[in-house]
């Protein structure tokens, strides 16, 4: 095969749209030409089969028979291109009207070669990763007739708690949506007709990631200013970025479920955004208006679905069933199910399933290619973010002769791999402790205890055992963190610490006096706290894919120097959740004099504490700040200076500041651009992320560097419910993280 094209890096500084649009986005006047003509010839009952999709059920006669009366207009979960391709001969040969099937899965970070988790690739702040480790993706996947996917995840999650946080790119609007739009054109390719491209699709719309409590498919009350300023955005990037289709999400929003909503699907996707092709429901997201209590019945179902705009019923079956009769009460207008099919047909022609609907069975395999697991390596060395490393014990040095291997994730291919990896596998995934092994040779004695067989263990004779042995080397390196099933769908935790008796290894561990570095691999940010304080060094790696274990053993020795950021807050305790950069401000926020649990005098005065907006036990900081992270070298910001402070509306903000590697290693920093607009119609949130980049330095180098904002990216929905620019007093940031930073001032006029 063609190995993996690394296509240098676009200026995704621009307004979360990259340097290339996918092609076949809009309308093509042939491709609609054939539209029409095709569906001037389709019965309701073809019509409505183009707006069904069901689940492989192993049985093909089935299938197939339903495939041949024009039922079926798309399939997930086939995998076999045999198979998919006798389907697909069904629909192209057997059926009256020979319309392609769409085959679709979900191939949410890597089909067989598997990336970091989308999480993981957010914290490597670096849009082509995203974008390269999707265009693997799709390659892998297309080989076998694969032609959809349901990705990329772009809710802004702001709630650890929620499993599903592992799926998405984290808390922040502007780095989900510049990340988000990399993804769409990863899968995509330069175009959708090409047979390596999957239509993508971006998902869930919309405020499915504010779902109360952190728990899966709760209700979520967003107004609609804040779903506009904060929620919307990623969705409407994918849809510059030319995503073919969208997902429905399972959460009701102020009482509406997303799969029966309107405003969002009409207003805002296609009348505000003219995006035109299809939705999709979630997984059977449209029977389950029926448990809202939002439907009484199917009938009501699919009434409430396509008059609101969904396109396409996942797996539910009340588009087929009732549809007919809808249609025959005047309860749902044909002309409606016409524009539906419109939209499937119009992505099925760009797809290019017409001219091409067969996957060639006898190509050779493109799974595990060697430019893909590089790029996963690669993509496993960003993802990783440092966020302690007490006397410069990392990187490992030559007179290190003797380490210690410990911990239920330091030999988990499975675990390390992840949520959603259907199609990945365990054996051809490398663990930290076969890497490290392979590294090291035998210049380096590696003494494995693992201590717990699995992350909820609780077996304290075997902590005592991995201790002693641990007790022995120069350096202990703890691989603790989640298997994969505590994080994704439906696994949500209302407990972050680590799971079993990981935390009472790290103790133990630390009392060898050794020196012990823990290297986290998990879904979430966890609430590490205590491990962090015990630990020499720590090295957080959101579950790192098929090629986690040599990227980990590259950082840990130094062939590789860490450049990962903390692409979600990480809290001290949970009961300081929801707690993100991007708040707004309180009437009486803390001054950092109040006084705190532990130093409350017995019988103190009602008002001694202070009268501001605190917790006593957790005091004013997170663990880590988003856009927190290390490097083995140091780094210097100076000299930040504004082309002009005072701006009009149509101007560009154009800041200049050095950066200088002020180390004894080669690095990368992630510099962060970050602003507050001081006074607004409404409160605005104390910063906000609007650009980053990443700069290469090696030791001593400085460099001058630039970042360019538009002023019109300073607008936001306003009290008139208009998005808009208000002039007045602004705050400017550059800096390494969210919480660091000198702060200089610009004003915009009229």
């Amino acid at each position: 095969m063609k190995t993996l094209k690394i296509f240098s890096a676009c200026l995704f500084l621009l307004p979360f749209v990259s340097c290339t649009q996918v092609a076949n986005k809009g309308s093509d006047a042939a491709t609609e030409k054939k539209v029409e003509s095709l569906l001037s010839k389709m019965t309701l009952e073809e019509k409505i089969g183009q707006m069904n999709q069901i689940s492989s059920y192993g049985n093909i006669e089935d299938m197939s028979a339903l495939i041949k009366k024009g039922e079926i207009g798309s399939i997930l979960n086939e995998v076999d291109p045999v198979r998919i391709n006798a389907l697909q001969r069904v629909a192209m040969e057997e059926s009256r009207l020979g319309i392609p099937l769409l085959i679709a899965r979900d191939v949410i970070h890597g089909f067989k070669t598997i990336f970091p988790i989308p999480l993981g690739q957010a914290a490597s702040f670096n849009p082509q990763v995203v974008k390269d480790g999707a265009r693997v993706a799709a390659i892998e996947a297309s080989s076998v007739g694969i032609r959809w996917t349901f990705a990329p995840m772009i809710d802004i999650a702001r709630d650890p708690r929620w499993g599903r946080i592992a799926e998405g790119c984290g808390e922040d609007t502007y780095l989900t949506s510049v990340m988000g739009a990399a993804m769409v054109e990863g899968f995509q390719g330069d175009s959708l007709n090409s047979p390596t491209s999957i239509a993508a699709c971006p998902k869930h719309f919309v405020g499915y990631g504010a779902a109360e409590g952190g728990r899966d498919y709760n209700s979520t009350f967003i107004p609609e200013r804040h779903l506009r300023n904060v929620y919307l955005p990623p969705f409407e990037a994918a849809t510059k970025a030319g995503a073919a289709t969208f997902m429905t999400s399972f959460n009701d929003n102020d009482g509406i479920p997303s799969t029966g909503n309107a405003f969002i699907l009409k207003n805002v996707l296609r009348d505000e955004w003219g995006f035109d092709g299809f939705v999709v429901t979630d997984w059977a997201s449209a029977s389950e208006m029926i448990s809202h209590g939002f439907a009484a019945g199917s009938k009501e179902v699919a009434m409430k679905s396509v008059n609101a705009g969904v396109d396409m019923e996942m797996v539910s079956y009340t588009f087929v069933k009732e549809l007919p009769e809808l249609v025959k009460e005047g309860k749902v207008k044909e002309s409606t199910i016409d524009e539906a099919v419109r939209n499937i047909l119009r992505i099925k022609y760009r797809l290019g399933l017409f001219d091409t609907p067969y996957v060639d069975e006898q190509q050779t395999s493109v799974m595990y290619a060697p430019s893909h697991l590089e790029a996963a390596k690669q993509a496993a060395v960003e993802s990783a973010i440092l966020l302690k490393n007490d006397k410069e014990v990392l990187p490992l040095q030559p007179s290190v002769k003797t380490v210690a291997v410990v911990g239920p994730m330091a030999n988990a291919p499975y675990e390390q791999l992840g949520t959603w990896i259907f199609d990945g596998e365990k054996a051809r995934t490398q663990t930290p402790l076969n890497a490290i092994k392979e590294m090291v040779g035998d210049k380096v004695q590696v003494i494995y205890e693992p201590g717990l067989a699995y992350s909820r263990e609780k077996n304290p004779a075997s902590v005592a055992k991995a201790a002693a042995a641990a007790a022995r080397a120069d350096v202990i390196l703890a691989f603790v963190g989640e298997e994969s099933i505590l994080s994704g769908e439906a696994h949500c935790l209302a407990d972050l610490d680590l799971q079993g008796d990981q935390g009472a290894l790290i103790t133990a561990l630390a009392k060898t006096g050794k020196p012990v570095v823990t290297i986290v691999m998990a879904g979430r940010p966890l609430t590490i706290g205590k491990e962090v304080e015990e630990s020499t060094a720590v090295l957080y790696s959101f579950h790192p894919g098929t090629m986690g274990g040599p990227a980990l053993a590259d950082l840990l020795w130094g062939k590789a120097v860490p450049s990962g950021k903390a692409p979600v807050t990480f809290p001290r305790m949970v009961g300081q959740i929801p707690v993100y950069y991007a708040h707004n401000n309180t009437g009486r926020p803390a001054t950092r004099n109040e006084v705190l649990l532990n130093d409350i005098a017995v019988e103190a005065g009602q008002t001694s504490l202070g009268c501001t907006s605190f917790y006593m036990d957790a005091g004013f900081d997170p663990l880590f700040p988003f856009g927190y992270g290390l490097s083995y070298t140091t780094f210097k910001y100076s000299n930040i200076k504004l082309a002009s402070d005072v701006l009009k509306k149509d101007d560009v903000l154009t800041v200049t500041f050095d950066l200088e590697n002020t180390g004894k290693y080669e690095g990368t920093e992630v510099a962060q651009l970050y602003i507050q607009d001081k006074i607004g119609s409404v409160t605005r949130p104390v910063k906000e992320l609007k650009r980053f980049t990443r700069v290469t330095l090696k030791p001593g180098e400085k460099k001058s560097v630039s970042f360019e904002l538009p002023v019109s990216e300073l607008a936001f929905w306003n009290i008139d419910m208009a998005k808009v620019v208000e002039p007045g007093d602004f705050g400017l940031w550059v800096a390494t993280d969210s919480q660091s930073g000198e702060e200089v001032f610009f004003k915009v006029v009229d």
